[in-house]
């Protein structure tokens, strides 16, 4: 696992999705990729939350599009890619920072409810998000795509069982979208890491220079819960 040096990246003329950008990582992560240039499509499940970092980002000069949705769910999933490629023209950068939980419930009182609903969102949501903008990606000459695995210290199975699914499906994506230009990490937050060093960490790895870091990257001083 490797770590991201902070540097200063130009991300002028490139357009990206942050999905969950209504959270305090995907906020930052949003405002972050706009300072850098980008346009921004913001996806959240709550309308107010995605309009409140779109005017935040317009405010400062930014270009960003407000699309709430559930990306767990497929077709709106696939229509948050169309409408940012309809906004932008070609999205270059997928940032999945979408997620539900942790739900601090021990196994033998977790609810099937809660389970299903928090893999759906921060495992299945992940990965209708990563096929379908890779397909995108592979026809248009490649992109970047990071996908966020926090790092709750103490977190419930179904946080835990998420967020190894996540690094599962970053490296074997990567492993099969290289040849089409397509980069694939698993940003791997460990505690202390604060939004800002987050932040600045997704923003580096949308860079060039950056070409060479492994599929799995680590953000935050600390150890990453197991």
């Amino acid at each position: 696992m490797t770590a991201v040096p902070e540097r200063p990246v130009d991300l002028g003329g490139c357009a990206a999705i942050v999905t969950g950008a209504g959270g305090r990582q995907g906020r930052a992560i949003a405002l972050a990729l706009a300072r850098a240039g980008a346009a921004v499509a913001l996806n959240d499940l709550n309308p107010d939350r995605a309009e409140s970092v779109r005017a935040a980002i317009a405010a400062g000069g930014g270009q960003a599009l407000a699309c709430p949705g559930d990306v767990s769910n497929r077709f709106q999933a696939a229509n948050l890619i169309e409408r940012a490629r309809d906004a932008f023209g070609r999205v270059s950068l997928l940032l999945h920072a979408a997620g539900a939980g942790p739900l601090e419930r021990p196994l033998l009182r977790l609810d099937e409810w809660d389970w299903r609903r928090l893999l759906e969102v921060n495992l299945t949501g992940a990965f209708f998000c990563t096929q379908l903008m890779a397909r995108v990606m592979a026809d248009e000459g490649g992109g970047v795509i990071l996908l966020l695995a926090p790092g709750h210290a103490g977190a419930d199975v179904a946080t835990v069982a998420a967020r190894a699914g996540l690094g599962g499906l970053a490296r074997q994506a990567a492993r099969e979208l290289a040849p089409a230009g397509i980069r694939v990490h698993a940003l791997c937050i460990a505690a202390p890491a604060d939004v800002d060093e987050v932040a600045a960490a997704a923003v580096a790895l949308c860079g060039r220079e950056q070409a060479d870091a492994g599929w799995q990257v680590q953000v935050g001083g600390g150890p990453i819960p197991r």
